[in-house]
């Protein structure tokens, strides 16, 4: 069965309510005049015009390469019907499956994202996106190039148990759609919806340099599975957010901007001699450093939770 991916369409639109967004802000909105910054919001065009490009063609050869070849192989046609290699029918198109086929894909994006974010080398590639001081709808289209080419491996696991591949994509595009609107100040809290969906609010937190918002709400549809590996965090309209990241490219060039944070790693890695440093600047959370000269998100956290101890134990 053939399905149009929704991106077909959502491009269009995602380009709509960009305009829609700038042109109140300038017009309408004294307060976010500079929501949007000329050569900012450049960059983050041409970032997602060249991703829409370079994804156009790697997710075609994802799907025939990947997603087709383990869904063939782990579930061949056995008289005429799909077989999953354990022994049931491959599943099928009904309502029900592309519920489960969705949440399914919830739950690897969270992992995905989780990761892109506590493996220095997949931070590299997801750093692009982060990388902007602006939180808008333009962000949302600031993506970086080099996470299409590993990112169909997070989720071949879906139709390696059984679902039909143009099933999982159909499921990406609508993931994508849901993840271009979460980049808005404009909508506020969303009462009984923040118990279980991944909010606007919940986005503008995952998108803040503020310590205490860092490494937080990695979730797609859902913020069910930030609840229960810990790493929900509501916003606090007590707190100003800061957008943007901790080493950020200082640059609007577009291959500063990719690039960046790969010649950060190599910088670090030689630093030591010792292979085992050099392997953990590659893949331990971004900050991470063998002299401890520069610390990760966790430990500047535990470091500020002895300091509070030690002050509440001898105070001045």
């Amino acid at each position: 069965m053939d399905f149009t991916n929704p991106l077909v369409y959502g491009v269009p639109c995602f380009l709509g309510f960009i305009v829609l967004e700038f042109s109140y802000s300038k017009v309408f909105d004294k307060d976010k005049k500079d929501l949007y910054k000329k050569k900012d919001f450049i960059s983050s065009l041409s970032l997602g015009v060249g991703s829409a490009v370079l994804g156009a063609l790697i997710k075609t050869v994802s799907v025939i390469l990947i997603f087709n070849f383990a869904y063939d192989l782990f579930n061949p046609e056995v008289n005429g019907v799909r077989t999953n290699i354990m022994g049931y029918k491959s599943f099928g198109y009904a309502w029900y499956f592309w519920a489960i086929c969705m949440l399914l894909d919830d739950y690897t994006y969270y992992w995905f994202h989780r990761q892109n974010h506590m493996v220095r080398v997949l931070w590299a590639a997801h750093i692009v996106h982060h990388s902007s001081d602006n939180f808008n709808l333009g962000t949302a289209v600031r993506n970086g190039w080099f996470t299409l080419f590993y990112k169909p491996f997070f989720y071949v696991w879906i139709v390696i148990i059984g679902f039909p591949p143009e099933m999982l994509v159909v499921c990406l595009g609508i993931e994508s759609l849901w993840q271009f609107q979460l980049h808005t100040q404009y909508v506020k809290k969303l009462g009984i919806f923040e118990k279980f969906l991944n909010t606007h609010t919940m986005h503008q937190v995952h998108h803040a340099r503020n310590l205490e918002y860092m490494d937080k709400n990695h979730g797609g549809f859902l913020n069910v599975f930030d609840r229960i590996f810990g790493t929900w965090k509501e916003l606090d309209e007590n707190i100003e957010i800061e957008y943007g990241v901790s080493t950020p490219p200082e640059s609007y060039n577009l291959y500063v901007i990719l690039m960046h944070e790969y010649q950060n790693i190599w910088a670090d890695m030689k630093k030591s001699k010792n292979w085992y440093h050099k392997f953990m600047y590659m893949f331990a959370p971004p900050g991470w450093s063998h002299d401890g000269s520069t610390l990760t998100v966790k430990q500047m956290r535990k470091q500020i939770a002895e300091e509070a101890k030690n002050n509440d134990l001898n105070p001045a």
